[in-house]
């Protein structure tokens, strides 16, 4: 049976997989993002930036998997998110005062979150398959009081995640719409996944086969 190792620690792509019926093993890759990001050099586009990190996520956890038991037939699923507002990529806010910022700046506007997809899938131990995408959903974002804002700020929620807020969170009170997928926002994209597995032979249905917990 053919098992899902999720190569992320984001609880949000764990719950969008857990609903629709996979139970994934969770590999965290513990990359240097920054570095990545750096090295692809200021011009590398948004789709470009956010599919190099998954797959880089995807690699790297699909080279530490030690149980044969678990490589003999799996897929490592890399994810990465930024949104992408004002012409810039935001990933995780690194205080509290750019979190502030970022939220001040896309308050009323829109904005487009890119969430680069890379699956490796493994048979007898070998790597035998790798696909990447991205996908893009815009998001509307509402326009909180300060003091919504404020408190929201100190919940800690906006510095833990790509572009200050969530979709399935507390950060849901202030989005206004979407225009796309859902699930991408929260992570990993559903109808995405769906169509990498299928690149792979694989189905969505092999995966409640091999991951019933």
């Amino acid at each position: 049976m053919t098992r899902l190792v999720l190569g992320s620690a984001s609880s949000g792509r764990l719950k969008v997989l857990r609903q629709a019926g996979v139970e994934p093993l969770v590999r965290v890759s513990g990359l240097d993002e920054d570095g990545l990001i750096a090295a692809m050099g200021p011009d590398a586009a948004p789709d470009e930036v956010v599919r190099t990190l998954a797959r880089a996520k995807a690699e790297h956890v699909a080279g530490m998997l030690g149980d044969q038991h678990v490589t003999a037939d799996c897929v490592v699923l890399g994810c990465d998110s930024m949104l992408y507002l004002n012409g810039q990529l935001c990933g995780k806010p690194a205080s509290t005062d750019d979190a502030r910022r970022q939220w001040r700046s896309m308050a009323g506007r829109a904005g487009q979150l890119h969430t680069g997809h890379c699956l490796i899938q493994l048979r007898d131990h070998d790597v035998v398959r790798v696909e990447a995408q991205t996908s893009i959903t815009t998001v509307h974002f509402g326009t909180p009081s300060d003091s919504d804002l404020e408190a929201y700020l100190a919940s800690g929620e906006p510095l833990r995640v790509a572009g200050a807020f969530t979709l399935d969170g507390l950060g849901g009170w202030f989005i206004d719409g979407v225009d796309g997928d859902p699930s991408t926002v929260i992570g990993v994209s559903l109808p995405l996944l769906r169509s990498l597995l299928a690149r792979c032979g694989l189905s969505v249905t092999d995966l409640w086969a091999g991951n019933v917990a």
